[in-house]
């Protein structure tokens, strides 16, 4: 077999044998359709107003997805460089889905743009509950377990050569569903992960039908184009998909402490209470998320996170802005580099008109706000808060210490000595709920 360097497919008539030689075949027609649907847009002086680029990056993630983002040839570069230049202005989804894929290319390469998250934002919408950050992340794990189901489905010579053996697949989309309301119905969705193993390759894609999907409107026909690995290493995918389900929670955990801060406003310990509670339970399911990261393979681990070197959960904006809305944190937590990285979050905090739960809670409470046992009830919540940040904590520098040993962090800290450091920050260090 030959390779052309440029498209990178393989010329496979008459040279592998039955279905294999098949499957090579179709990877290397879609893979040459996609390049010539980015020629297309790129040589186009003028593309239709009523085209919002969406047939285009479906064609370029098919190529990314092929090659990994981190190998895209200087040709294909230049051409996605130029379609953005020209096609880009007028097309919010298309420009944000563009800088995204060229982001490594353009000395832009972070966390932001390696996991989407600029296109994932421009689908949701808080007043669409469908498109609202929770339920963005219940589709987000969807997609896990519908991608795995689907590669396991597939042809050995495809893009699933390197998935997961059996038992981690089952213990993968076990964790995964969890996360996840099917209509399935509870014992199927239970009995999914074992099914797998006894059901032939050409009926396992039905047992996602009961899966939930975007919306059929045309915004979310952009979700589908927001993984763009760096990598054709199996687990990439869903390791993608895992880290942006962790940024819409702590989104939606955002939105919530900014209630519990209006609740206690407003003279409200009891409604305050009531909105912790649920802040609790969201940290809950975040932990769970770290169960499914788990199923990761180091061997897999290391081959594509070499191509994510400054691209780092540490810039999460969304997570110090959850922890900044709590209480500001001390001021060797705003000077260490978990801060200095998101500089618009650290601006947040530190602004003297900057609320949070702690200042709100101190206020009312030395104010004589209500009586004991709305107070009772929040301090009850807060501190089980606490705990759970600090186990979700535990549980984040268990892993990485399984997953990366000695190594370095991707964010250019030194990985796990640094968070182990981080067990000994708190969210609401000002405030004594144990009484």
């Amino acid at each position: 077999m030959s390779t052309d360097p440029e498209s990178n497919t393989v010329e496979c008539a008459g040279k592998t044998a039955g279905g294999r030689a098949c499957a090579l075949r179709d990877a290397c027609g879609s893979r040459a359709s996609a390049l010539r649907e980015i020629r297309r847009w790129a040589t186009a002086d003028r593309m239709p107003e009523e085209s919002d680029g969406i047939s285009l990056a479906r064609s370029v993630t098919e190529h990314v997805r092929g090659k990994g983002k981190h190998f895209l040839s200087d040709r294909v570069r230049v051409m996605l460089s130029d379609i953005r230049r020209r096609h880009g202005v007028d097309r919010p989804f298309l420009d944000a889905f563009l800088d995204c894929v060229l982001d490594k290319h353009e000395g832009r390469f972070q966390n932001r743009t390696y996991l989407a998250l600029p296109v994932l934002e421009l689908l949701m919408d808080h007043r669409d509950a469908a498109l609202s950050a929770d339920r963005m992340s219940t589709l987000l794990m969807a997609d896990v377990v519908r991608f795995e189901i689907e590669a396991a489905a597939g042809s050995p010579a495809g893009s699933g050569r390197d998935r997961p053996d059996a038992a981690t697949l089952s213990t993968r989309l076990r964790h995964a569903l969890r996360l996840v309301p099917t209509g399935l119905g509870a014992p199927e969705a239970d009995d999914l992960p074992s099914r797998l193993a006894h059901t032939p390759r050409s009926r396992l894609e039905g047992l996602a039908d009961g899966l939930p999907r975007p919306p059929a409107n045309d915004r979310a026909r952009w979700f589908d184009v927001t993984v763009q690995p760096v990598s054709v290493v199996h687990d990439e995918y869903f390791f993608i998909r895992v880290l942006q389900t962790h940024e819409m929670h702590f989104t939606a955990m955002v939105e919530s402490v900014k209630k519990v801060i209006g609740a206690l406003r407003a003279g409200n310990p009891e409604g305050a209470a009531e909105l912790v509670e649920r802040v609790v339970v969201m940290f809950e399911r975040a932990a769970t998320l770290f169960r499914v990261v788990a199923t990761m393979r180091a061997e897999q681990f290391s081959a594509f996170r070499q191509y994510t070197q400054g691209a780092s959960a540490i810039q999460s904006e969304q997570y110090k802005r959850f922890e900044g809305l709590c209480g500001v944190p001390t001021v060797p937590r705003l000077r260490s580099s978990a801060f200095t990285s998101v500089p618009v979050v650290r601006a947040e905090s530190e602004d003297p008109g900057h609320d949070t739960v702690t200042r709100a809670y101190r206020e009312l409470r030395n104010a004589g706000g209500p009586g004991r046992a709305g107070w009772d009830r929040l301090d009850t919540a807060i501190s089980r808060l606490e705990s759970g940040h600090q186990r979700w904590k535990s549980a984040h520098r268990g892993l990485a210490a399984r997953m990366l040993g000695d190594a370095h962090g991707s964010g250019y800290t030194d990985g796990v000595p640094y968070l182990t450091r981080c067990l000994e920050n708190r969210l609401f260090w000002q405030l004594d709920t144990s009484a």
